[in-house]
């Protein structure tokens, strides 16, 4: 597979959520405790919340793509400071654990790759994610959850220098 890296939220979006209680949309943010049902994935660690957990739920505005993809996203973040995920050719927890994702290729105008996504289950992204990294055209590869469409990481492919 092509070298890539899951990047999550910028951890300083996290940081103002914390400091205003207030998401990109100016929405109050919602605080939940994580229960067993483990459906609480922060998107600055990119692991899911244990139970008892506190997170916030809010609305983030995605970087990527801009212009006529671009969507807001929910998402979960730690209540509390979280160390932000930094693994390489790995796919983040979050994404291993969903039951249904799907994974959306952008190319470098931010346009979609429509021929290039595809739905899976979280523990058979393996494939679906090569494919779109694999082409030329892919500039940045976005994975959500399938059934609300959640953002739960960015992917960029990884130079071999780097």
């Amino acid at each position: 597979m092509t070298r890539f890296a899951c990047h999550p939220i910028d951890p300083a979006t996290a940081a103002r959520f914390r400091a205003t209680g207030r998401d990109d949309r100016g929405n109050t943010l919602h605080r939940m405790t994580a229960t067993e049902d483990g459906a609480f994935p922060c998107r600055v660690c990119l692991r899911y919340a244990k139970p008892g957990e506190a997170v916030l739920l809010g609305s983030y505005d995605l970087p990527k793509p801009l212009g006529v993809y671009w969507t807001p996203s929910p998402i979960f973040v730690h209540a509390e400071p979280c160390t932000p995920y930094d693994g390489a050719n790995e796919v983040a927890e979050i994404v291993r654990r969903n039951a249904i994702v799907s994974v959306r290729a952008y190319d470098a105008n931010d346009m979609c790759l429509y021929d290039l996504g595809q739905v899976s289950d979280g523990t058979a992204v393996d494939a679906p994610l090569a494919r779109a990294l694999a082409d030329a055209r892919t500039a940045f590869v976005n994975i959500h959850t399938a059934r609300p469409g959640c953002l739960l990481c960015r992917v960029e492919k990884v130079s071999a220098a780097a």
